[in-house]
């Protein structure tokens, strides 16, 4: 008997010795709108390395290390509801990736995909991921290595009053992509916890209602939360970090002074 566990032991060494630790993994994502997808990836410079639509449908592309490949879908996707497939890309810093891939838009485009499909999710400074949907609701989410290994949904237990709820609607942004959730959270947590709220604080949060409102198409009471920006007192610090909150700056111009 243990000569037996000796040389099933003996196996499975040389066997762990044999695989190589280089793997590649590929992702297999469905695609319904073929030729959308290979316009959409190739304006963002990746090459089309397959391309065969007869008898079945199979798609290949790459960019530096990152591959992309498709195939015919089941039947019954609805890309509307960009539940059908998805992969995860880990590098080490994440921002480079936004901005070459944004620039790329702006290029071809002329603008940055920001609604609809395909599209780029907004990007705030410090931020460690952002997700690339493309034409048939498949989510590419680039990641930054180090990014904490764990979420506190409902805002992290050590902070309190407005700069938990901040931090609440940070992780409904950029983790969940809910615009919605995070401005409905950032309007009922502010009419709360403004009195007892950092000037710091209670700016961070209008700034960042009125990018919200703007991304929602929902402008109604940006001339309401810009007044109040305008008038707190904020150091010049204080504006940059304000600033950094945001993704899109030009949206605070109006409201922020200048340093």
């Amino acid at each position: 008997m243990c000569e037996s566990v000796r040389v099933l032991a003996h196996c499975r060494t040389m066997l762990e010795e044999l695989v190589q630790p280089n793997e590649t993994t590929v992702p297999l994502l469905p695609c319904v709108a073929p030729e959308e997808t290979v316009a959409f990836w190739r304006s963002l410079g990746f090459a089309v390395t397959y391309e065969q639509r007869r008898p079945y449908l199979y798609l290949a592309f790459q960019w530096r290390g990152v591959g992309l490949h498709y195939k015919q879908p089941p039947g019954g996707i609805d890309a509307a509801r960009e539940d059908i497939g998805g992969c995860l890309v880990m590098v080490d810093l994440v921002a480079p990736y936004h901005a070459a891939f944004t620039e790329a838009m702006r290029r071809s485009y002329g603008k940055i995909l920001a609604k609809g499909l395909p599209r780029i999710t907004r990007f705030r400074p410090g931020a460690s991921r952002f997700t690339v949907v493309d034409p048939s609701g498949n989510s590419i989410v680039f990641i930054q290595r180090d990014e904490p290994a764990e979420l506190e949904y409902g805002g992290a237990k050590h902070l309190q009053g407005l700069a938990k709820v901040l931090d609440n609607a940070r992780i409904l942004r950029e983790f969940k992509h809910d615009d919605l959730a995070a401005f409905r959270a950032l309007n009922s947590g502010l009419r709360r916890h403004a009195d007892g709220a950092a000037t710091l604080e209670r700016a961070v949060a209008l700034a960042s209602l009125i990018e919200l409102a703007t991304a929602l198409d929902d402008p109604g009471r940006i001339p309401e939360w810009g007044a109040q920006l305008r008038s707190l007192p904020l150091t010049a610090e204080e504006r940059a970090t304000v600033r950094a909150a945001v993704a899109d700056t030009a949206v605070l111009e109006p409201w922020l002074p200048a340093d």
